[in-house]
């Protein structure tokens, strides 16, 4: 009896569904792919498999409690972990898809120089045919970091920050490990004695109940007046209010957001005429860059092995945690 794998994903080129081919014919499995507008024909198949690789949670739904592993292509898996009544299986392994760490670094340097070179306020100025350009700027060169969360994103940010001159650079993480990347990597629980000395606050934390308004309104007030804000994990772990007014009134330099609450946002929502705010629709760590789609098949292929060997999976997502 074979031992099948469902494969429903949007992004699979030929090499990549080669490379899932060869890695399943090793481990003793047999895959079958189905793109985004095969919905039922991939639910018909994952009646029968014990593997599911995909971002849906329509399709884990409908899978029976045979399913044994659920790997989910995207990094955050929140809605997995929130609703176990998804997996009919209680003790189905859930993995993530942490490969997105270059291309979404590549989104926080992108829209750190836009921030720091006042691009919000040339913008408006060329939108009036005017001819301003002696606005002050700043450099990542020399600057002062703090980034939320050391994981896989923010490890590849600093890496970035730190080729392009950065003077220091402070990572925040639950266990407050040290990590070589970092100048220093602190607690969680410092971060209302690390805020007053940001200059730059990088967010990159998974959702969970811990992160939900993580920067509150208290905290933004212990921002200074010329910090800037980016985020790139979750909408939720900002309070959007408090965050719109210190904008608005100049309390805040500026702010990128790629992630917020809710999404899709809604066309009346205030962010979108919020002063010295660079908004971007989720698209830091989509599908889209060739590198990303390959590492998040190598990532799968080797878990693939590691599963059929009886190894920890890399990508182990503990659902109590929410990462």
């Amino acid at each position: 009896m074979s031992r099948d794998i469902c494969i429903y994903q949007e992004f699979l080129t030929d090499a990549h569904r080669a490379q899932i081919e060869k890695a399943a014919g090793a481990a003793g499995f047999v895959p079958h792919f189905f793109t985004l507008d095969q919905f039922e024909a991939a639910r018909a198949c994952v009646q029968r498999c014990e593997v599911l690789y995909a971002h849906s949670p329509e399709l884990l739904r409908a899978a029976p409690a045979t399913l044994k592993w659920y790997c989910c292509s995207f990094a955050g898996v929140d809605p997995y972990c929130k609703d176990p009544s998804m997996f009919a299986n209680p003790d189905c392994i859930l993995t993530n898809s942490n490969g997105y760490g270059v291309t979404i670094a590549e989104h926080v340097v992108m829209v750190t120089l836009m921030l720091l070179r006042r691009m919000p306020e040339y913008e408006a100025v060329v939108r009036e045919h005017s001819w301003s350009n002696q606005l002050p700027i700043r450099s990542i060169r020399d600057n002062e970091f703090t980034i939320l969360g050391t994981g896989n994103i923010g490890l590849n940010v600093a890496e970035r920050l730190r080729g392009m001159g950065a003077a220091k650079i402070t990572g925040l993480s639950r266990s407050g490990r040290p990590q070589a990347e970092f100048d220093e990597v602190l607690s969680i629980r410092e971060l209302d004695n690390v805020l007053p000395r940001t200059k730059i606050l990088v967010m990159a934390l998974p959702g969970t109940a811990e992160t939900i308004h993580i920067l509150n309104r208290e905290r933004i007030a212990l921002l200074p007046d010329d910090a800037y804000v980016i985020n790139v994990g979750r909408g939720t772990a900002i309070d959007q209010a408090p965050l719109i007014e210190a904008l608005n009134s100049g309390r805040l330099a500026g702010a990128a957001l790629d992630v917020m609450d809710p999404e899709p946002l809604p066309k009346d929502h205030p962010l979108w005429t919020t002063k010295n705010l660079i908004l971007t629709p989720h698209v830091s760590g989509n599908m889209t860059l060739g590198y990303t789609c390959d590492i998040n098949v190598e990532m799968f292929c080797a878990d693939l092995a590691n599963y059929a060997a009886g190894k920890p999976l890399a990508g182990f997502v503990d659902r109590a945690r929410g990462y």
